[in-house]
């Protein structure tokens, strides 16, 4: 039903940006919530940031507070991660997640809450 592409990780130094895109498919983007996971070695995958259906709320876990933005171009289909400042524990791969389709601009901070999942998207921060 909704297919989520992830791209733009990479490897990147310390202090630096990438911007990662999640391209979805369909014709209820609109409609969906959207949040980024990411999954580093060794550890459980975790939230990162979230955004309403709308844009009009976001949402970020604080360790990325201030480095991190989340956005949404619903007329492309597509949510970003722009990611400043990155830091070695920064490393991981990164997911983009969709929810079901809502009717409110509410955002969702945990896994279970979102019913699609990209392929995910290697970001390496080297010190």
């Amino acid at each position: 039903q909704v297919q989520l592409v992830e791209s733009g990780g990479g490897l990147v130094q310390a202090g630096g940006s990438l911007r990662l895109s999640c391209a979805a498919s369909g014709r209820t983007f609109s409609t969906l919530a959207m949040g980024w996971f990411r999954q580093a070695p060794g550890k459980e995958r975790e939230f990162v940031a979230a955004i309403s259906r709308s844009g009009g709320s976001t949402y970020y876990t604080d360790s990325v507070k201030g480095r991190f933005t989340i956005s949404r171009d619903n007329a492309k289909n597509t949510v970003y991660l722009q990611m400043n400042s990155l830091k070695p524990a920064d490393t991981a791969v990164y997911y983009c997640a969709a929810s079901v389709p809502v009717s409110t601009n509410a955002y969702y901070t945990t896994g279970s809450q979102y019913a699609y999942w990209g392929q995910g998207t290697q970001v390496t921060v080297s010190s």
